[in-house]
């Protein structure tokens, strides 16, 4: 058990780290924080979030003050540079799989100050801001060296170190760790405008598949307007940026008499990459969020991933330190993020090669390919899965046409208490859970008590009436009689009948035996 003595030190108070501190609080792990900038970053920069990163938040215990912040967003239009929508991917803005709308817009400040109220209140959380990291040492107990505000340099011992600093990451140089670059470096200009009242525009995101200037626009929340547009090789910036170049630029959505009216709150030039470091970890120092991986924004899924990262790593590093689990279980952050990641990235690429038209000869073929496919009804009314399941590893068993279930993230219903309406996370606790469909036998529910693992029935579960199919429903379809429940929702292992229920409490002992030898990545 970590004590204020030996902390895990986490580099970065951007989202990522500030959820990676309040998680490792929820297990009784202290933290310091470390951030370079005085005060929070006061521009807007994610928008977008998925149901299941949401249900992150739901860990961090942030959901309820953040939910009315956000909105439903509705789906994503394909628009052709004519102005004319070539299809529309409709996404239903209750409720979804895990218990949260599929995709939410939100405004990052708005994000960034609940989650610093949060960690304020939490005695175990300590932020230190103005504190640049001049070195680090790897290892099993590493070092964090920092400059303060007054110029002197201190120096924590650390149980561990999460760099969450960016893709400039400090930690990761300091580290020697190279990136992974997928070759896609695009410049894009990214305006973002409050205005004085609503504009008359569809709620949800608007995808212009131009290939003389590629675009994306986006209503974010209450009266906030995201747009970004592809800067060319032939573009001076200077004058892209412009107020002329930016009233000519939104012209379509926004005249220049309401422009006038509205204030611009940033107009800036970014480039997007596509790049995964080729190690996530050093000893017991870890990567997330940009430090670890960077990601094009045609999925939405840069802060996701980052707050993917956090969950993963989290609860395994709170139970190596409890002493609950094997340093070797450390191991699957890595194996377990990095392929998920990657395929996120791989999945924003090919995204991105087919809506934003492309500048090259191949420009018009791949449009009309586009239009082409959004004919099919069945494509025309899909969004891609931006959070595939994970591989088969020490921490999910062999997935296949019997254990389909295996390394996908368990569906959340509300679920009908004495106190009210509650979602399913909120009564499995923080640690692994049993899931079942119907009672277990007298010998295995001895056992089960023996290893303090949360069982719910869910054949008993009063789930309230939704759209999504309720998890008795779907482990039916899947002929599953039981699972086994990391504490990141993931499905660990299942079993088909009740006589292999004992199998899956074997799983769970097996990964937290201390004197474990046997599992590798």
């Amino acid at each position: 058990m970590t004590t204020p003595r030996d902390p895990v030190v986490i580099v970065g108070a951007g989202p990522v780290g500030v959820a990676c501190a309040l998680l490792l609080a929820h297990r009784g792990v202290a933290s310091v924080i470390l951030e370079r900038h005085r005060e929070p970053y006061a521009l807007p920069r994610a928008v977008h979030l998925d149901d299941e990163v949401f249900r992150i938040l739901q860990a961090v215990g942030i959901d309820e003050t953040f939910a009315p912040l956000t909105r439903p967003m509705p789906g994503m239009r394909l628009v052709n540079g004519r102005g004319r929508v070539m299809t529309e991917f409709s996404r239903d803005t209750g409720a979804g799989r895990n218990g949260f709308p599929p995709d939410s817009m939100f405004d990052q400040p708005d994000l960034e100050r609940i989650l610093l109220a949060k960690a304020a209140d939490v005695d175990l959380i300590d932020l230190r801001r103005g504190c640049q990291v001049t070195e680090l040492s790897g290892g099993a107990r590493p070092v964090v060296c920092y400059r303060n505000l007054t110029g002197a340099t201190t120096s924590i011992d650390a149980v561990a170190v999460i760099g969450c600093d960016g893709a400039n990451s400090v930690v990761r140089e300091q580290l020697g760790i190279t990136m992974r670059d997928f070759r896609f470096d695009e410049r894009w200009l990214v305006v973002d405008v409050l205005t004085p009242a609503p504009l008359d525009v569809w709620t949800g995101v608007h995808q212009i598949c131009d290939p003389h200037r590629a675009a994306t626009f986006m209503p974010v929340t209450g009266n906030r307007y995201r747009w970004e547009f592809r800067v060319r090789g032939d573009d001076d910036l200077d004058a892209l940026r412009s107020e002329d170049s930016i009233r000519h630029l939104l012209s379509p959505w926004m005249s220049p008499a309401v422009l006038a009216e509205s204030e611009i709150m940033r107009r800036a030039s970014y480039t997007f990459r596509a790049r995964v470091a080729r190690t996530w970890r050093a000893g017991r120092v870890f990567l997330a969020g940009d430090a670890a991986h960077q990601t094009p924004p045609f999925v939405g899924q840069g802060l996701g991933s980052g707050l993917r990262d956090a969950f993963n790593l989290t609860w395994k590093l709170a139970d190596v330190l409890d002493g609950a689990a094997p340093e070797v279980l450390l191991d699957t952050y890595e194996s377990e993020r990095t392929p998920h990641a990657t395929r996120v990235i791989l999945m924003a690429l090919v995204v991105g090669w087919c809506l934003t038209g492309g500048q090259d000869r191949l420009a018009s073929i791949r449009r009309a390919l586009v239009t082409a496919a959004c004919r099919i009804p069945r494509i025309a009314h899909a969004l891609p899965d931006a959070s595939p399941a994970l591989s088969r590893g020490p921490l999910v068993q062999r997935r296949g046409f019997r254990s389909r279930l295996n390394g996908t993230v368990f569906p959340q219903p509300w679920v009908r208490t004495p106190d009210g309406a509650r979602r399913l996370d909120d009564l499995l606790g923080t640690g692994y859970a049993l899931i079942t469909r119907g009672r277990l036998r007298d010998h295995t529910a001895t056992r089960l008590a023996a290893t303090g693992l949360t069982h719910i029935d869910v054949d008993d579960l009063a789930c309230v009436p939704s759209t999504n199919p309720s998890p008795s429903a779907v482990m039916r379809s899947q002929h599953t009689y039981a699972i086994l429940l990391r504490p990141d929702r993931v499905v660990m292992a299942s079993a088909r009948t009740c006589a292999h229920v004992g199998d899956l409490l074997s799983s769970y002992q097996r990964v937290h035996r201390t004197d474990l030898e046997d599992i590798s990545v």
